[in-house]
């Protein structure tokens, strides 16, 4: 008696290795990102520590340069007063180039804890 083959094509084989290929390129362009989003974070709440609004910005910066945060920088901050607290807010977008006129656009925003 004759045996069905079970299995995947290599025609089916292919195209599932390209879409995971694909998906693999966007998420080594997008992990920077959510990496540098955590520690622009980190550095907020870090900086609400200071008392004044150019002391906040000192601070950011200082966290800045340290963690290689380049998508934004202290005059980017806002800082408010709620209570006793300060808080600390940012709001930015990266933009990622994928092939021709198409860009993946990701819009980031937080504030400090």
């Amino acid at each position: 008696m004759k045996q069905q083959q079970r299995g995947i094509s290599f025609i089916g084989l292919l195209f599932v290795a390209g879409v995971l290929a694909c998906a693999g390129v966007l998420a080594a362009q997008v992990v920077p990102t959510l990496i540098e989003f955590q520690a622009i974070t980190k550095a907020a709440s870090k900086a609400a520590e200071g008392n004044t609004v150019a002391e906040v910005r000192s601070i950011f910066d200082k966290a800045a340069a340290v963690d290689d945060i380049k998508s934004i920088s202290g005059k980017d901050l806002e800082v408010s007063k709620e209570g006793d607290k300060t808080v600390v807010a940012f709001a930015y977008t990266r933009e990622i180039h994928m092939v021709g006129p198409a860009y993946l656009l990701l819009k980031y925003n937080g504030q400090s804890k």
